[in-house]
């Protein structure tokens, strides 16, 4: 018989004052449940160098629940590979991992992730705006916790741009040079969905399809093969916008917080952070707009212990872990409950990226059929890079590429 069995059979069944006497400590640490969970995160989150943010949380958890023993064990799992891992096989993948909200549908395809409800939903929701939440929810049901948003918007150099020149792109390429990463299929639909194109109506109406090869789309188009004719206008890939950055001959580039550490290094004071600037197309001003999402914390469906792991799932989610992931890593938080903390409220990334997801963003589809979407869209921009996409072709090669990002992926 085991220690632990043998414990409980003495404190069942002898008189307390015996059961006292021979086994001290069996009553509340009779009553603790042993738990073993497996942890994801990316490796910055693990890092001691940087705080050690999961473990640390982790911890923190542990001594908030005296009803649990937890024996941790950590992995290593980004957020945008964890959901292909933990769907592939999740019998033997973490019970709590960290996962971009645009891979859910692999998630819930594959019955891996577990709904969340009753007092856990209405904590979580009281924790995040409704956009939020919904980045996260499926037919009504809430798939996941998140702790940040996903978005892109522009870092620029203050002492070339106003905060006025920078809500304009046309006069921000009049006093200095913009990098934008045109061949990028995340970033490059910020313009045709700034001139009414649409991705499966709400972006949740698969059977809709894509609206992105009409006159609207043609213009765009146009619009693009003159943009990158533009001397002050460069096209950002393999870092070539941050090696501009950093050498002078580029002022503005449009990324995401992941950068801002490098960013900030190099422009120091004069760093400034916006949401996405209007584009002037045929005389009228039009909005950019880009993807937005979140990163969330998942809870297997195939947990143990499915209590144990949503509770800290909803920890490591919570306003406190946010603050400590912003303070370590510079994450930027996503709790309302933070929108009034003195430091982050006035911290320009944080109120660039809020400012983007709330006002020059749409939820990005997480459809399975927006698998198709990307290669088509980064052709356009490539064509456009080279040439091969002209203001003689520019409306064949729009409705190709219409027509490509609703097939089945082949074309």
């Amino acid at each position: 018989m085991s220690a632990k069995k043998l414990r409980n059979y003495f404190c069942k069944f002898l008189t307390i004052p015996l059961a006292a006497t021979m086994l001290a400590g069996c009553g509340a640490k009779g009553n603790t449940e042993e738990v073993r969970l497996m942890v994801w995160s990316p490796s910055e989150d693990q890092a001691k160098d940087s705080g050690a943010w999961l473990q640390t949380c982790c911890e923190k958890f542990n001594e908030m629940h005296p009803e649990y023993d937890i024996t941790f064990v950590y992995g290593v799992a980004d957020e945008a590979n964890a959901a292909n891992q933990v769907s592939q096989d999740p019998s033997v993948s973490a019970d709590v991992f960290m996962y971009a909200n645009d891979r859910i549908t692999t998630l819930t395809d594959s019955q891996s992730l577990a709904k969340l409800g009753g007092k856990y939903k209405e904590e979580i929701l009281d924790n995040c705006s409704e956009t939020i939440a919904n980045s996260v929810t499926i037919d009504g049901h809430l798939y996941g916790i998140p702790y940040t948003t996903n978005t892109w918007y522009m870092y620029y150099d203050k002492s070339v741009f106003s905060e006025e020149d920078v809500k304009s792109l046309d006069k921000m390429l009049e006093k200095g040079v913009v990098s934008f990463p045109l061949v990028n299929s995340w970033y490059l639909p910020s313009f045709y969905v700034g001139n009414g194109c649409t991705l499966f109506g709400d972006g949740m109406q698969e059977e809709l399809g894509v609206d992105f090869g009409g006159d609207n789309a043609v213009e765009v188009t146009d619009y693009l093969v003159d943009l990158v004719k533009n001397k002050n206008f460069v096209i950002d890939a393999d870092g070539s916008g941050m090696a501009g950055l950093r050498d002078g001959t580029i002022n503005a580039i449009f990324t995401g917080s992941w950068d801002y550490g490098s960013i900030k290094e190099i422009l120091g004071d004069n760093l400034g952070a916006a949401q996405l600037p209007t584009y002037t197309l045929n005389g009228k001003e039009k909005q950019m707009y880009a993807y937005a999402g979140s990163k969330a914390i998942g809870i297997n469906s195939h947990s143990q212990y499915p209590e144990v792991a949503v509770q800290l799932g909803v920890y490591l989610a919570s306003a406190e872990a946010q603050k400590l992931h912003y303070e370590l890593r510079s994450v930027i938080p996503c709790s309302t409950q933070l929108e009034e903390d003195p430091v982050i409220s006035n911290d320009p990334v944080f109120i660039a990226q809020n400012n983007t997801f709330n006002n020059t963003s749409i939820l990005q589809p997480f459809v399975s059929r927006m698998q198709n979407c990307w290669t088509p869209v980064e052709n356009m921009g490539k064509s456009i890079r080279n040439g091969s996409t002209t203001h003689k072709n520019s409306r064949q090669a729009t409705i190709d590429m219409n027509e490509a990002m609703n097939s089945n992926g082949i074309k």
